[in-house]
């Protein structure tokens, strides 16, 4: 959520941040017209509560049938006026909810994914004396992942993990809690539905096609997380950290549910893109002045994961119209899959500035004590979803059709070669 005082005192300036992301600036001018309204009200409630107290201590020494008559008509008035101010709010907030955090000057502006930037790549791509194959077909032969029994049992974009493809799971998780928890994350593992308040908060179905790629159980009132962020950021809903205690850093595992409802035609083929998969999950609160420094930090330790494993990849910057409603700057690593000659994405990390902490009401308290609290800065990123998996899969490919486990994950899984 962005800050009202912001749009109140920079209305062109947000009208321009808002148009970068794809989001109609006249929403500004719709939300400013209730919000002059919503302070009228406001005014004219403290007016009408003034009149009730001057009204009541006159009252307490005199209960004459005109004091009584007023105060019933004041009484009434109050009522409508909090009412009609109350409606106005409601109105007011459903366009705040809507407006996206604006992106960082130094985002690029670009309509779509199409105009998002590349970085950097990082590492040597696998040379083979063979043609390499894709992930699925490796898989298959091997009976490491299995779609056709997954759908026969679930339905499209599913699939299960067996033998080598779930020991790789396990190691890249255990490995990932052994490089990221020494920098201080404390690991949990949260629950994967949460109310829908805190979805709200974290501000993942304020639009129609976020509501359409959730799966909400209608009966309970809950959602089911989209990626383990949504429930780790409202841990400390309502609460004010000690500036010592930030960065306060979590490394999260989680089941995810998607319905990825954008994507239909699109890697309909194999477990790329699936209703349910599992993620580690990297999160940050931390101190206003440091979250560009902690985002590059973030984005350091993905790095640092995808190095070891010795997989190429390559780092892109998301343009404005990539970032969605939520973050004000992100990136993304895509790793490189020989097996299909393209580069897919693996990882991404994103900085959401206070835009979550202001919905969900997380403070710091600040070492100099004639601050008053101020928001946290809230980020993420992956450490590892199921996609390094396949990364991993086409990459070590041999020409037998087996696959070289990544030596720095041989201790995990015991074994050099899933055959």
């Amino acid at each position: 959520m962005i800050d009202i005082n912001l749009i109140r005192q920079n209305s062109d300036k947000v009208k321009e941040a808002i148009k970068k992301k794809n989001c109609d600036p006249k929403l500004i001018d719709k939300f400013l017209k209730l919000d002059n309204e919503w302070r009228a009200k406001t005014a004219a409630l403290d007016q009408l509560n003034a009149e009730q107290n001057l009204l009541s201590k006159e009252l307490a020494s005199n209960k004459s049938e005109e004091l009584l008559s007023r105060a019933q008509v004041l009484k009434k008035r109050v009522q409508e006026v909090f009412k009609e101010r109350n409606d106005i709010e409601i109105k007011r907030n459903e366009i705040l909810y809507r407006l996206p955090n604006p992106a960082f000057d130094d985002v690029p502006i670009g309509r779509d994914e199409s105009e998002n930037v590349v970085i950097r790549e990082v590492g040597e791509k696998p040379k083979f004396d063979f043609q390499p194959k894709d992930y699925l077909a490796l898989s298959e032969a091997l009976n490491i992942i299995d779609v056709s029994r997954a759908a026969k049992v679930s339905g499209s974009r599913f699939g299960y993990l067996k033998g080598g493809a779930a020991l790789l799971e396990f190691a890249l998780i255990k490995f990932a809690l052994d490089v990221v928890m020494p920098e201080g994350f404390i690991p949990v593992i949260p629950p994967v539905m949460i109310k829908d308040n805190m979805m709200r908060s974290m501000g993942f179905i304020d639009r129609r096609e976020d509501q359409d790629e959730t799966y909400f159980l209608d009966k309970d009132k809950l959602y089911l997380v989209g990626t383990s962020e949504q429930s780790i950021g409202p841990m400390h809903a309502n609460e004010v950290f000690n500036e010592e205690e930030l960065p306060k850093r979590y490394v999260s595992f989680s089941t995810c549910f998607r319905r990825e409802a954008g994507s239909y035609g699109k890697d309909t083929k194999g477990i790329l893109r699936v209703h349910q998969f599992d993620k580690v999950e990297m999160f940050s609160f931390c101190h206003p002045d440091k979250s560009r420094e902690e985002h590059d930090f973030l984005l350091s330790m993905e790095e640092k994961l995808m190095q070891l494993l010795k997989l190429p990849y390559r780092v892109l910057k998301i343009c404005t119209g990539d970032l969605g409603n939520v973050a004000a700057a992100k990136y993304d690593i895509e790793a490189w899959f020989p097996g299909e000659n393209q580069y897919r994405e693996t990882h991404s990390t994103s900085n959401t500035t206070d835009y979550q902490s202001r919905r969900l009401n997380i403070k710091f308290k600040s070492n100099d004590k004639k601050q008053k609290a101020q928001f946290v800065h809230m980020l993420n990123g992956t450490a590892f979803s199921q996609r390094p998996i396949l990364a991993i899969i086409e990459n070590f490919q041999t020409k037998k059709g087996t696959i070289k486990i990544p030596k720095i994950l041989q201790a995990y899984i015991n074994k050099t070669e899933i055959e």
